[in-house]
């Protein structure tokens, strides 16, 4: 029976932390969803939607806020690579009835390594955005099911077939 840190690939042989050797691995072109949403009180919601929360543009503001994370994930989590991406989408979907926001991100590269990191990264800071700029009328938001949603490329594709 495999010992955990052998399922682990940030772990050596002797259970010290190392960033994965990637070098070997073929370019593919990899494909990350990842989503997300935050719970506010309708009210809330209503001022994201009229456009007229304090700071601005809310929901523009954190869409750039997502991009720029996942570009800075390897900055943020220790053993990422830094990857080249070739799109980051970050995606807003207001949900009335149950006045939250969903946030879906789509991150690619071509690279030796997938982009579930950037993707889930991007997910979360978007999602911190939005509460960042609201927080003055509704402090009882909550950021909930950040997951990741699929991925594809590399050796092994996956999606959770449940919604959010």
């Amino acid at each position: 029976m495999a010992t955990r840190s052998s399922q682990l690939t940030h772990f050596d042989a002797g259970g010290q932390a190392h960033m994965v050797n990637v070098g070997d691995k073929p370019n593919t072109r990899r494909v990350a969803v990842a989503g997300g949403r935050i719970d506010m009180q309708p009210e809330t919601l209503a001022l994201i939607a009229s456009g007229t929360a304090g700071k601005g543009d809310v929901l523009g503001i954190a869409r750039i806020a997502g991009i720029q994370a996942a570009k800075k994930t390897s900055d943020l989590i220790p053993l990422c690579h830094p990857l080249a991406l070739t799109r980051v989408a970050v995606d807003f979907e207001l949900d009335s009835e149950a006045s939250s926001v969903h946030c879906t991100v789509t991150v690619e590269t071509m690279g030796p390594t997938g982009v579930e990191m950037e993707a889930l990264t991007a997910v979360q800071v978007s999602l911190l955005t939005i509460y960042d700029m609201c927080k003055a009328a509704d402090k009882s938001m909550t950021i909930n099911r950040v997951r990741l949603q699929s991925k594809t490329g590399g050796k092994s594709d996956f999606t959770f077939d449940k919604a959010i």
